[in-house]
């Protein structure tokens, strides 16, 4: 037996595809993809362009506004995100409590997003004003939250953030206790705008849907964490760190990856549902990555395995429409911040939190609940049996 949809196929079966792969759930101005030929473009600007030449802040407004902001309204814009920044210290309390017992950093970060809601007085009433302020709230702090969980799991106390200088090199003092050179606060400014957004991914899809039913939106982003701190989705960069430190050597990487492949095991930072070119984040994170290996040999060591690994997967998936994805050659280059790997995944929340929130706020502008179908393939029909008559 089988439940037949509104949509059916041409059979009059349920139409269904495995991981919603290809279904259009809604509309959206905030991202578009074209996986066939690699391109990425937020708002219609294509990601080279904000790497090149936009700011992390910039990026913001322009995701929660669908355009550009003016250069008085991004003066306006940026005073009024950094002064939510701090939070409370019951927070930074819950991040050292939770960090004690080994607890997962994106675990914390869930746990610190949620215990958050608890002091916003205001986080259950849903009116447009109100939800795009909470929206700003919920950036900052989440800066400052990932940050601290940064320094406590490594047993070091939190340092609280600055007022009067960018997102990026905010986080990057929060996290190291000192503030970063005008080339590193560039690179993280960069990694956070590629990380801002990226249509209907698994996290953005699950904000969506738990902010459908209309819920507060610090529950719509708790599920968004929840989704990214699965290894198929946020988890992958640290995955390919751990890699490149296991091939340890560049002699070593096709005897490694054929390996792995002959028993059917996935390569991190490879492949993508949508993208079947090379994801153009990929492009501009190697780019990076190149420039770095000039002057630091750690990075030329990290790049010259990880190229290895690309060319053979090139060769030998590329047909399939098996390339690099964004996670490649991200860990290399958060490691040259002095990032560990175990905070990867936090990091990509911390770009990535602008682009929930610009898809929560577009989706209550026109919501509907979500209330999907699914095709039953149990018995049709049985009777009960009482427990004394059950073999």
């Amino acid at each position: 037996m089988s439940y037949v949809s509104e949509k059916s196929g041409k059979d009059g079966k349920p139409s269904y595809s495995k991981g919603l792969e290809g279904v259009i759930i809604g509309e959206s101005k905030k991202c578009f993809i074209d996986g066939e030929r690699g391109y990425l473009a937020y708002v219609g600007i294509p990601i080279e362009q904000l790497a090149e030449n936009s700011t992390y802040e910039e990026v913001c407004f322009l995701l929660l506004h669908d355009r550009l902001p003016t250069e008085r309204e991004l003066r306006d814009f940026k005073k009024l995100l950094y002064s939510y920044r701090e939070v409370p210290s019951e927070v930074y309390s819950i991040i050292r409590s939770s960090a004690r017992y080994g607890v997962h950093p994106m675990a914390i970060l869930r746990l610190a997003v949620d215990y958050l809601s608890i002091f916003d007085e205001e986080a259950e009433i849903n009116t447009d004003n109100l939800n795009y302020i909470k929206a700003l709230r919920l950036i900052s702090k989440l800066h400052t939250i990932t940050a601290s969980i940064g320094r406590v799991i490594k047993g070091l106390e939190p340092v609280h953030p600055l007022e009067d200088v960018s997102m990026s090199a905010n986080w990057l003092w929060m996290y190291k206790g000192q503030k970063p050179s005008e080339e590193e606060e560039r690179i993280f400014d960069i990694i956070l705008i590629l990380h801002a957004e990226h249509e209907i991914n698994a996290s953005t899809f699950s904000a969506r849907v738990v902010v459908s039913s209309f819920t507060d939106i610090y529950s719509a982003v708790v599920a968004a964490i929840g989704s990214l701190k699965g290894p198929l989705h946020g988890g992958a960069n640290e995955d390919v760190m751990n890699m490149l430190s296991e091939i340890k050597d560049p002699s070593n990487v096709e005897q490694y990856v054929r390996s792995k492949l002959s028993r059917k095991e996935k390569i991190p930072g490879f492949g993508h549902r949508v993208y079947k070119n090379y994801d153009p984040r990929a492009a501009i994170l190697k780019s990076i990555a190149e420039k770095l290996a000039e002057k630091n040999s750690r990075v030329k060591h990290w790049l010259e395995i990880g190229k290895r690994i690309e060319k053979f997967m090139i060769e030998n998936m590329g047909q399939k429409g098996i390339y690099p994805n964004v996670d490649f050659f991200s860990g290399i280059v958060m490691s040259y911040l002095g990032i560990e790997p175990r905070m990867f995944t936090p990091i990509f929340a911390t770009g990535r939190i602008v682009g929930w929130l610009a898809h929560i706020l577009e989706q209550l502008k026109d919501n509907r609940i979500f209330r999907p179908r699914i095709i039953y393939t149990g018995p049709e029909e049985i009777n009960y049996v009482p427990i004394d008559q059950r073999s």
